[in-house]
């Protein structure tokens, strides 16, 4: 796919980053910085918008290491209105089948960020997760695992969604692929199913970062922040790192 060299180069820049903050930070700390201007979705990596700012690496994994680890990486920018999430992946066996909102998304080769808006809540949390084709999934969770609120396909319409892969994949790609997932989630959707403690500089939200695939052959579960666990499950908000507003 056209994306490929584009993100083999980014990944290769990002890695001295990545090794220096493993090396400095002892805790799993991200800073999100605030655009002067209003961003596209479908903005690479030549956009001004994006060239500055670093990406965190989702390296850690649940359950068995699996034989072929996937790269992935997330970063992140705000505005007023909008927080922009961007992940780049590269892979082996990329599989994508499920084209039904608040489907099965996770069964595919996917993506999710879990964060605490509220900070009068923080056990309260929405896990947001989008396959490589593009289709999201969206949960605001009250008790995790056990009552949880679907955010509505009409309300998911409101977030622009840029994958660079086609909806469906299957069977899966067998060789290493690249692709970048991105999306401009409204805060008025935060809003609507939660208290939202609003980004501005010094504000800190809870959150991790997931990279997933169940039904391929190299199934995995990889973190952002470390969750000590014996069995996969993301919904640990305990295990959750820091983003920090700037």
């Amino acid at each position: 796919y056209k994306d490929n060299r584009n993100i083999s180069f980014h990944f290769l820049c990002n890695r001295i980053v990545d090794t220096v903050s493993v090396i400095m930070n002892k805790k799993y700390v991200y800073e999100i910085y605030r655009t002067a201007g209003l961003l596209k979705a479908d903005c690479l990596w030549q956009e001004s918008g994006w060239k500055d700012i670093r990406f965190l690496s989702i390296v850690n994994y649940m359950g068995a290491r699996p034989e072929y680890p996937p790269e992935a990486k997330v970063r992140l920018i705000y505005d007023h209105e909008f927080l922009h999430v961007f992940f780049a992946v590269r892979e082996k066996f990329t599989r994508c089948k499920e084209r039904s909102v608040n489907g099965a998304v996770w069964e595919d080769s996917c993506v999710e960020f879990f964060f605490s808006p509220d900070n009068n809540s923080p056990e309260r949390y929405f896990n947001l997760e989008v396959n490589c084709g593009g289709v999201p999934l969206m949960h605001y969770n009250i008790v995790p695992r056990k009552e949880y609120i679907e955010v509505s396909p009409e309300d998911l319409s409101m977030i622009e969604i840029y994958h660079s892969l086609p909806g469906v994949i299957d069977p899966e790609i067998t060789g290493t692929t690249g692709w970048i997932v991105a999306y401009s989630l409204p805060m008025d959707i935060i809003r609507k199913y939660s208290g939202i403690t609003h980004p501005s500089p010094g504000v800190v939200w809870r959150a991790n970062f997931y990279k997933a695939a169940v039904n391929n052959s190299n199934p995995h579960y990889m973190t952002w922040a470390p969750i000590d666990n014996p069995v996969p499950d993301f919904h640990l908000p305990r295990f959750f790192g820091e983003l920090i507003f700037r």
